[in-house]
């Protein structure tokens, strides 16, 4: 019995030990960083559309392309990593995200106050405006307030048919861009306002379309890389990286190849 009491005794002494020896970890601290974890596995993983032209969508040989997915590529390079993407559907992603599927986002999301309160985003890398798109030949229309009393080809529940809604104008629903492009040169709409991005990927692909755009509205929506809260490190290297793409003037390079026209800047 005596025995049976000194080897006990001996066991809790060394579990003791080996507890003291073993450095203390912070309630809620993890092991690495998700920055480091990237760093050492050589992989930024990255969800997008794969299906969203021109921002992410296969070439014609199947390669997957675009704005976003180079400059995610671009981004994965100053990390000193490799970007793999993911090809997610939209409904899905960013349940994605929270799930842990990818470490970010490029697919052209939009910074939101909503959106602010769950995630951390980078500094944006593309500025959209609100365009008011007409004829070539039309000299009466200049700024968003000329549309009162018009007719404006917009999607019905599109924010857009809210702003020509807002201006006074009357709506005529569409399926898309495409169609309100063909209702405005045969005549039968005045306007149509979308995102400069959609023209400018239009005009990319038709240069002799008879469109110009009468003017931009004044505020941009900002789309960005989204991280999960609580990634500060990383969110700090990946702003620092895209910092140095547009220093370097590369973020205007992708830009300009893509759609003629430089979205990565805030118009002045």
């Amino acid at each position: 019995m005596k025995k049976l009491v000194v080897w006990i005794a001996g066991i809790v002494a060394s579990v003791a030990l080996v507890a003291c020896s073993a450095p203390a970890q912070k309630q809620g601290e993890s092991t690495a960083s998700l920055l480091e974890q990237i760093k050492d596995k050589g992989v930024l993983k990255v969800g997008t559309e794969g299906t969203y032209a021109p921002y992410s969508y296969h070439d014609e040989s199947g390669k997957l392309v675009g704005y976003d997915v180079e400059v995610a590529e671009k981004v994965a390079e100053k990390l000193g990593v490799k970007a793999e993407f993911l090809e997610t559907e939209w409904d899905s992603m960013i349940a994605g995200l929270d799930a842990g599927r990818f470490d970010v986002i490029a697919n052209q999301v939009g910074v939101t106050d909503e959106r602010k309160e769950k995630y951390d985003f980078s500094t944006p890398y593309t500025y959209i405006y609100g365009a008011l798109i007409t004829l070539k030949d039309d000299t009466t229309i200049t700024s968003f307030a000329d549309i009162k009393g018009k007719k404006s080809a917009n999607s019905l529940t599109s924010n857009w048919a809210e702003v020509a809604k807002s201006q006074g104008a009357e709506i005529i629903g569409v399926d898309g861009f495409q169609q309100a492009i063909e209702l405005l040169t045969t005549k039968r709409v005045d306007v149509t306002i979308n995102d400069n991005v959609a023209y400018l990927d239009y005009i990319k692909q038709h240069p002799e379309a008879p469109v110009k755009v009468a003017a931009l509205s004044e505020d941009a929506q900002e789309t960005a890389l989204p991280v999960v809260k609580g990634n500060e490190s990383l969110v700090k290297a990946i702003d620092q990286a895209l910092k140095e793409l547009a220093d370097e003037g590369v973020l205007t390079e992708l830009s300009k190849k893509y759609f003629g026209d430089d979205v990565s800047q805030v118009k002045k």
